[in-house]
């Protein structure tokens, strides 16, 4: 049965207002980490949440090494001569170090760990060539990162992360996170200049010169914030987004969708705030895409044994089928369970603990805490981290299901009385898979060096 008054769901079902968010995000342009666009699109966020009637609407600011990006490009000498310069065929991937090598390139197809075992020795001095896509027989979703960071410790010289998705669309994504900047110069290539390197590697060596212009400098990100219910309350749910975006697209549904959820469950349960045991704190978080610097401030900065729970939406709007990963959180899970059979809507879950995702800088510490987002029939980010991630890929009836079955399940967690156990860092530090393990270690986001020693 649904617990929120059947006068809120109509609300959900026929509103308009956080597409019209979403519409306002996607006109600033570019809101890359640090960058005055990111700081217009805060500024999107905390007025929505002062239309929506939350209290305190701001925004909050904190330091973060900023990135910018320069010209890139891939030179391929052997056994054909072609240049790519323009910005639909390669993009530096934030975080790269500037710099040019030229080695020969080695195909690694996947990027999974048997694959790299094949290559094994093979990639020492050279280029490592890796696609974007996630093999149906993984056991989980294997990033970018972790693709990276195995190139660059079997002794890869360059990184080409190339497209599984095609239309002229390299990817892009942070490759330094916390050690930036990161150890190996990377560039993201479309599909098509990555089939054609895989096919010319096929027939033998492949020879190229892969430049990268970039710079490093502080500078400030921002997050905006609000809230709802009762301010003495014991315990307090967050419900969280990044307003971020890299800067080669509107960053639709990664993830101004997220955000524009934010304000549009914020609104809906506004409306019902007398009925909240718990406060309620709404927060898009600046800079997730280049190191989860947000929320990393945000934890640091709280108590976090008064936190009931965190809900983060992140690519919340590809569908209206919710995905739950729920970081093994299993009492959190349920109540998501709860809400899509009282809404008779199908719910696809994930068990692992993920470090990506504004909701690791919770659950690293043990904080009951899932990540939410939306299934559709594209492989991996589909159209996310590319140029084409805009709004006309979007349907604002997602938006209205979504925020319909979210504002369900955070009604559910902030008007009762139920607790979700909190874990030890020592019980989640055991249970990450050993390849995040190496992740996070090279990208300076380990957290448990205190209870190795």
């Amino acid at each position: 049965m649904v617990q929120l008054p059947r006068s809120v769901v109509g609300e959900a079902q026929t509103s308009s207002f956080g597409w019209s968010v979403l519409e306002a995000l996607t006109d600033v342009g570019s809101r890359m980490a640090g960058t005055e666009g990111e700081r217009e699109g805060a500024a999107v966020v905390r007025d929505a949440f002062d239309d929506a009637g939350l209290k305190a609407p701001r925004i909050e600011s904190f330091e973060i090494p900023g990135w910018w990006r320069g010209d890139s490009s891939l030179t391929v000498t052997e056994p054909v001569t072609r240049e790519h310069t323009g910005q639909q065929d390669v993009i530096a991937l934030p975080g790269s170090p500037a710099g040019s090598v030229t080695a020969e390139i080695v195909d690694v197809g996947a990027g999974t760990e048997p694959e790299y075992e094949t290559v094994g020795t093979e990639l020492d001095g050279k280029i490592a060539l890796v696609s974007s896509e996630t093999p149906d027989d993984a056991d989980r979703w294997i990033h970018r990162m972790e693709k990276y960071v195995n190139a660059a410790e079997r002794g890869a010289v360059g990184f080409i992360f190339r497209n599984h998705i095609e239309g002229s669309l390299p990817p892009t994504g942070e490759v330094g996170y916390h050690n930036r900047p990161g150890p190996i110069p990377a560039v993201g290539v479309s599909a098509e200049v990555g089939a054609r390197l895989t096919r010319h590697s096929n027939s033998g060596p492949v020879k190229a010169t892969l430049s990268v212009e970039c710079h490093s400098e502080p500078t400030d990100a921002h997050s905006a914030v609000g809230e709802l219910g009762p301010a003495d309350a014991e315990k307090t749910t967050l419900l969280t987004a990044h307003v971020d975006a890299h800067d080669i697209s509107d960053g639709a549904n990664d993830n101004g969708a997220g955000s524009a959820l934010v304000a549009e469950v914020g609104r809906l349960l506004s409306g019902v705030e007398d009925d909240l045991s718990q406060r309620v704190k709404f927060v898009t978080f600046g800079a997730e895409e280049v190191g989860l610097w947000g929320a990393y401030h945000e934890a640091n900065t709280i108590d976090l044994d008064r936190i009931a729970a965190v809900v983060n939406l992140d690519g919340a709007c590809s569908s209206r089928t919710l995905r739950i990963g729920t970081n093994q959180f299993d009492e959190l899970a349920e109540v998501f369970t709860a809400t899509t059979d009282a809404l008779d809507t199908p719910l696809h879950r994930g068990d692992t603990i993920s470090p990506h995702g504004d909701q690791w800088a919770f659950v690293q510490e043990g904080v009951p805490s899932v990540m939410v987002s939306t299934v559709s029939e594209s492989s991996g980010r589909g159209w996310g981290h590319t140029h084409a991630d805009t709004l006309d890929k979007l349907d604002s009836r997602d938006l209205r299901a979504v925020a319909m079955q979210v504002a369900e399940a955070v009604y559910r967690i902030a008007s009762t009385d139920q607790r979700f156990e909190h874990n030890s860092r020592a019980e989640i530090k055991d249970r990450i898979d050993d390849g995040y393990v190496q992740e996070l270690k090279t990208g300076g986001r380990w957290p448990y060096d205190d209870l190795e020693r």
